[in-house]
């Protein structure tokens, strides 16, 4: 019972190493230690690796816990680690709106598709929205299928005026 206990107790975040700048610290549970996951002079791609390494982890099943280290007066800071923010799901007033079936892409098209959800998730990741729930990611996907380049770029575009408080 003890050693139950003693796993479920997680080690307050280290400072990260080296001189002050945007850092993530991941908890490891199966270590129970705390790994520098990102890193950056300046906050935007820290919070952006944030996003996919959670997504990934989130995937596998796996709990993901994250602290946010940067500077302040330059000294380290902790700051307040971006909490998971779920992307409503669009719905009609009949209930869900239906998915389109997937179709086979050819090579080409499959690599376009690819660069379609990498700009959508990193427009996603700008507005601070870091951990998609699985509803989520199939709503990202039905909007990668049925939309062109251009459009979803304007989309990213806006989910990053949206984030920067412009």
């Amino acid at each position: 019972m003890e050693s139950r206990q003693t796993r479920r107790i997680r080690p307050e975040s280290p400072q990260p190493p080296g001189p002050p700048r945007w850092a993530a610290m991941f908890y490891d549970p199966a270590s129970s230690s705390w790994l520098l996951g990102a890193e950056s002079p300046d906050r935007g791609p820290v919070l952006y690796a944030v996003g996919e390494m959670t997504q990934a982890g989130r995937t596998r099943g796996d709990e993901v816990t994250v602290e946010l280290w940067g500077p302040r007066e330059g000294a380290w800071h902790r700051f307040e680690a971006p909490s998971p923010t779920p992307i409503p799901t669009p719905t009609s007033a009949a209930g869900p709106v239906p998915q389109a079936a997937p179709a086979s892409p050819g090579k080409l098209a499959e690599r376009m598709e690819d660069r379609r959800h990498q700009v959508l998730m990193a427009g996603l990741g700008r507005a601070g929205l870091h951990d998609l729930a699985p509803d989520d990611v199939t709503a990202l996907r039905s909007l990668v299928d049925g939309v062109d380049e251009t459009t979803l770029r304007r989309i990213a575009h806006w989910l990053d005026l949206a984030g920067s408080g412009r």
